[in-house]
């Protein structure tokens, strides 16, 4: 073999990485301690993009296409070797091909609860999990920050590393978008669309990585809060109260049997409370005959007359003044026929007149009335 020969095996003529594999971020060229030639031809497929570092520098950027290597095509790198009047030796180069397809499916989730602020609960634990899509659009950020000089950089060895990055900008995104701890737990789609503006800027800025697409697959609340979303849900199936009682008698009395002749009872009751209205007008002194049948009744406390008049006071509503009945919230489910908490409902939404007194409702007999006249 020649001297030509010798020489010319000593210098690398073309550069090309054919990816083999479905996982490679990055890839360092190996030149086997070999130069590069003036006039070298370097080949970059679709997908991949050429970063040249010399002199521990980030040199010049090559995309997809079939590049012949001169001064020209190497501005920073001239700049970096000292190239004033272009180079005709050959040169010794670090060259990294970076994989800037879309690595999709990549996996995420909280390990330990991430602590949030809600205007309703207060600070509550959630976890979280899902699936993200990324690329790489700065290749020098991304080796600076991520890769570093790893020959063969593979997304497994990534994944670790990312999942927690990840987790970490997603609680700050969290944080700042002040999403209510329903609508995390509720609509999934809109708030990944909605983290992932702002995720995005700081995967960029940081590693030089682009999130296409942030999917929340599940978040789980504690018990407590999915009580709540349960309650709340319950009450928006429901609707109006009233109608829903309504509904309720009318759907037991056609059934007929026992459940019927409990549908009736606060109809019954209601239909009643005209008459006694009337009745507690016309009555000159209401007010002592509750003590004289407690009187009545104390000679003997643990009689069955003395258990039923308790039984009947326990359950009756409150006379406050003459002609006036007034019910708590408990009194007026029983009227009703419904849970306490549906009567606090619509106590709440307005929809059932009463007046709180500190933390108690008191509800007058002609509220109830008027709530199932529809009035």
């Amino acid at each position: 073999m020649n001297l030509f020969n010798i020489i010319k095996n000593q210098l690398i003529e073309v550069i090309e990485w054919t990816d083999d594999s479905r996982d490679t971020l990055s890839y360092r060229w190996p030149d086997d301690d070999k130069e590069i030639k003036n006039g070298a031809q370097l080949i970059v497929r679709e997908s991949q993009q050429v970063q040249f570092v010399a002199a521990g520098q980030y040199a010049d950027l090559f995309g997809p296409g079939k590049h012949t290597l001169t001064t020209e095509n190497v501005p920073v790198l001239s700049t970096i070797l000292g190239w004033k009047y272009g180079f005709q030796s050959p040169f010794k180069c670090d060259v990294y091909y970076i994989n800037t397809r879309l690595f999709t499916g990549n996996k995420w989730g909280t390990s330990n609860p991430v602590l949030m602020r809600d205007k309703d609960f207060g600070v509550v634990r959630i976890r979280a999990f899902g699936s993200y899509d990324f690329r790489i659009v700065e290749p020098a950020k991304f080796l600076k920050e991520v890769a570093g000089t790893d020959q063969n950089f593979r997304i497994d060895e990534f994944a670790d590393t990312m999942r927690s990055r990840i987790v970490s900008v997603f609680t700050e995104a969290l944080a700042k978008a002040q999403v209510p701890v329903l609508d995390v737990a509720t609509r999934y789609s809109d708030l990944g669309d909605a983290l992932v503006q702002i995720i995005n800027p700081v995967m960029v800025e940081k590693y030089g990585i682009e999130v296409a697409t942030f999917v929340l697959e599940n978040v789980s609340v504690p018990p407590e809060v999915e009580e709540a979303i349960d309650k709340r849900s319950s009450m928006s199936a429901i609707g109006n109260l009233n109608d829903y009682v309504k509904y309720q008698m009318g759907h037991a009395m056609a059934n007929g049997g026992e459940g019927a002749a409990a549908a009736t009872i606060p109809a019954t009751m209601a239909m009643g409370f005209g008459m006694a209205q009337e009745m507690m007008k016309q009555m000159q002194q209401p007010a002592p005959q509750a003590p004289a049948f407690g009187a009545q009744v104390s000679s003997d406390a643990f009689s069955p007359a003395a258990a039923q008049a308790a039984q009947v006071l326990s359950t009756s509503p409150s006379p406050v003044a003459a002609g006036l009945l007034v019910y708590t919230p408990e009194q007026a489910a029983q009227v009703l026929g419904v849970e306490t908490a549906d009567v606090l409902a619509e106590l709440e939404a307005g929809n059932l007149k009463g007046r709180k007194i500190g933390t108690n409702w008191r509800i007058a007999q002609t509220a109830l009335d008027e709530f199932l006249r529809g009035a």
